[in-house]
């Protein structure tokens, strides 16, 4: 089944965020922006503070592209606040937390854990899934080249007919299909 273009899936759960405490998140929040949902098995973890600390580092630069993050785990938005209070490597996240306990969300839960594997994706402002990645739990992602990706994503987006080559990075040359292109790249 392909995922790419599917729209985003109605739901409506609660989360866990820094400078507004609990609240509800549903799919309607992210209706008109980039987000990206950022699976991770469970809090007080090994690989996962990594990365959400990774990300809590490049938060900035993804809100300054009109991006939003919401990490999503399995665990309830009170576990998600007890481990920001009682770590300071989660603590400095500024992204929403979603509880996902009913697994509304879950949609790659490994099926000997109940635990998500680390899934990224990334929604455009129409609801479209434009990234969809999942890794095996013991493999950590890197921020900075979903920072990559979700430039690409949005250049395609604001230019119509033009497409990123493999490493394109922001400012790089990007390529206009056609016949004139077939066997010369």
């Amino acid at each position: 089944m392909c995922y790419i273009n599917s729209q985003l899936p109605e739901f409506k759960v609660n989360a866990y965020r820094k400078d507004k405490g609990f609240i509800q998140v549903s799919n309607e929040d992210l209706k008109g922006k980039w987000s990206i949902l950022f699976f991770y098995p469970g809090d007080f973890t090994f690989v996962c503070p990594t990365e959400l600390a990774d990300l809590a580092d490049h938060y900035a630069e993804f809100q300054a592209l009109g991006v939003d993050i919401y990490s999503v785990s399995t665990d309830s938005h009170f576990v998600h606040k007890a481990w920001a209070d009682a770590t300071e490597t989660i603590r400095k996240i500024e992204y929403t937390m979603l509880a996902d306990m009913t697994f509304e969300l879950s949609a790659v839960l490994g099926e000997e854990s109940g635990q998500a594997y680390r899934g990224t994706f990334l929604f455009n402002p129409d609801g479209e899934l434009k990234i969809a990645e999942i890794h095996d739990n013991g493999i950590g992602r890197d921020a900075s080249e979903l920072l990559r990706k979700v430039k690409a994503a949005k250049f395609v987006y604001e230019h119509p007919g033009q497409v990123c080559p493999a490493k394109w990075k922001e400012g790089d040359a990007t390529l206009t299909p056609s016949i004139d292109l077939v066997g010369k790249l």
